[in-house]
């Protein structure tokens, strides 16, 4: 009698008695919405901001970004701003998904203001940098989705009298830090170059030329980050916050700033010695 005969056959079905080596093909046949999928089409790509830096100084804080976005593999665009004063003793600068990152500051702002009109007075620096971790949290369900933010606060802390800057990770987590940061595609290569480069009680103008020379880096490195664009005349975006409060560097002493380190490090690829190529054979002494 056979297992049709027997019923067996349509209620099993044969497979069962012959599922393989191999379970995950045992289930792919019978129960595939069981595994994990793994689709080779991805989500569509969206509008993502690079690489955003800033660093303490004698007086303050340097925040710093560059202004391309990307879209997979491609530019979105060319001149975004991702530097924005939260009021006027801090300044945001945003990394990750461009359109949500810049909602997200958009209603900070709207919060600090909102804050200082009901009471009468500024959230401390410490409370404008844990509202923004609440925002970052809420920001949760769409990051897993893709769409993550991860920006920088930095500020000048009236209290303690000195610049302060945070960093954040996708889950809302606030983390201070001392000296400097940076995040972003580029964020990596940046944090680098301020490695080397960044000291204790710099001046503004030194801390300026230390943003800038990092991002020039970042954007030497990373495909995502853009570096000065000379013919169309657009650089990054750099702000100084002390206790005068928050003031961007002019356009016009940063494409100096970016002049002079594009003129020394040509200088530096130019020299012979830089490059030193032995051309002698194996054994010859001349």
């Amino acid at each position: 009698m056979g297992l049709d005969d027997q019923g067996f056959g349509d209620v099993i079905g044969r497979p069962l008695y012959g599922p393989g080596s191999s379970f995950s093909d045992f289930l792919s046949g019978h129960s595939p919405e069981i595994l994990p999928r793994m689709d080779s089409k991805g989500p569509a790509p969206i509008p993502e901001g690079t690489t955003v830096l800033a660093l303490r100084y004698a007086e303050g804080v340097i925040i710093a970004g560059d202004r391309r976005a990307t879209e997979g593999f491609q530019i979105a665009h060319r001149s975004i701003e991702k530097v924005f004063a939260a009021d006027d003793m801090s300044a945001v600068a945003i990394a990750g998904a461009a359109g949500p990152a810049i909602e997200m500051v958009r209603l900070f702002q709207t919060e600090l203001e909102h804050y200082e009109k009901v009471e009468g007075d500024r959230l401390t620096l410490e409370g404008k940098a844990n509202k923004l971790s609440q925002m970052i949290r809420a920001n949760l369900p769409m990051a897993v989705q893709g769409m993550v933010v991860v920006p920088l606060f930095a500020g000048y802390d009236e209290a303690r009298e000195m610049g302060r800057l945070f960093k954040y990770d996708v889950t809302g987590g606030r983390y201070e830090e001392d000296d400097y940061h940076a995040t972003g595609s580029g964020g990596k290569d940046a944090r680098s170059s301020l490695k080397k480069r960044w000291k204790a009680d710099l001046t503004r103008e030194a801390a300026v030329k230390v943003a800038i020379e990092a991002l020039f880096d970042a954007a030497d490195e990373d495909v995502g980050t853009g570096g000065p664009d000379l013919v169309r005349g657009i650089f990054p975006t750099v702000a100084a916050i002390s206790a005068a409060g928050m003031q961007e560097i002019h356009e016009d002493e940063v494409r100096t700033l970016f002049e002079e380190l594009i003129a020394d490090r040509s200088i530096e690829l130019r020299r012979p010695e830089s490059h030193p190529v032995d051309l002698r054979r194996p054994g010859d002494e001349r």
